[in-house]
């Protein structure tokens, strides 16, 4: 039979494991929630490296972008430059050609200017810018007009592409030709490529004078068929002709008059002497 003393052993043995039990039992929960906890770090962890993977992409992304912009506009700028070599490139071409043309200018002046000096025959002195006005002008039709101070009048006395009899002599300040010799000014059509040939009206009409003192006209009705309009040298070889080859001419002519007097008086003194 059990005593009071083996009752109160076994009550507090009762109790103990029931605390004992829920003491297991709160531990459980507590490991469970340790566990859940573990899991949610876990999983907070990993939901934060996604988030700093996906931010790094995002600034790898603006990084990328803002350097191809910037390589965008380097090659902008270098296109750019490019573009001003090129551009510069052209332009040196151009001044090189130009300059050549110049060089070719120049040398063909001299080469006009050392031809109508080069003889006092003045026969000669009319063919060589015959030829000038031709290879270096380009001029088909055009004559030589000299002024006659007895008579006033300028008359033709070469002519090239025209006879002769066809170039009407013309008086001293009547007509384009006239007023020219009459004013020393150069006369051109204002539009080479609708000109009309006109006996009286030449395309082109240069003085030919010694300082202010006119002696002729060149005058040009016509121009070789691959020549549409005048250039620069054009207008340089008008002005050397119109002082240089009116020097030559005066010389030329000088030279052959004093040649006959001399023949003259030759002459006359061989009948002396005889």
């Amino acid at each position: 039979m059990a005593t009071d003393d083996d009752r109160g052993l076994h009550s507090k043995a009762e109790e103990f494991l029931q605390v004992f039990k829920k003491g297991a039992e709160f531990t459980g929960e507590l490991m469970r929630e340790n566990e859940r906890l573990r899991y949610r770090v876990l999983q907070l962890e990993e939901a934060s490296r996604s988030t700093e993977g996906r931010t790094g992409a995002s600034d790898e992304s603006l990084r990328l972008t803002a350097r191809i912009k910037e390589l965008e506009q380097e090659k902008e700028e270098i296109l750019g430059r490019i573009r001003e070599v090129e551009e510069e490139n052209e332009d040196f071409a151009t001044r090189y050609v130009e300059i050549e043309q110049e060089n070719n200018n120049l040398a063909n002046l001299y080469i006009a200017s050392y031809q109508l000096h080069s003889t006092l025959d003045f026969k000669e002195v009319l063919q060589i810018i015959t030829e000038i006005v031709i290879n270096l002008i380009g001029a088909e039709e055009f004559a030589i007009m000299l002024l006659d101070e007895k008579t006033n009048e300028l008359q033709a006395v070469a002519t090239e592409g025209l006879e002769r009899e066809d170039v009407p002599s013309v008086k001293f300040g009547n007509g384009v030709i006239g007023e020219v010799a009459k004013s020393g000014e150069s006369y051109f059509v204002e539009d080479v490529g609708s000109y009309e040939p006109d006996m009286a009206a030449p395309m082109v009409c240069i003085p030919l004078k010694i300082k202010e003192h006119v002696i002729g006209a060149l005058v040009i009705y016509k121009l070789l068929q691959q020549k549409s309009k005048f250039a620069q040298v054009d207008y340089e070889l008008f002005t050397l002709l119109a002082g240089h080859a009116a020097t030559a001419i005066f010389s030329s002519r000088l030279y052959s008059d004093s040649e006959r007097k001399l023949s003259t008086i030759q002459g006359f003194l061989d009948l002396l002497t005889r």
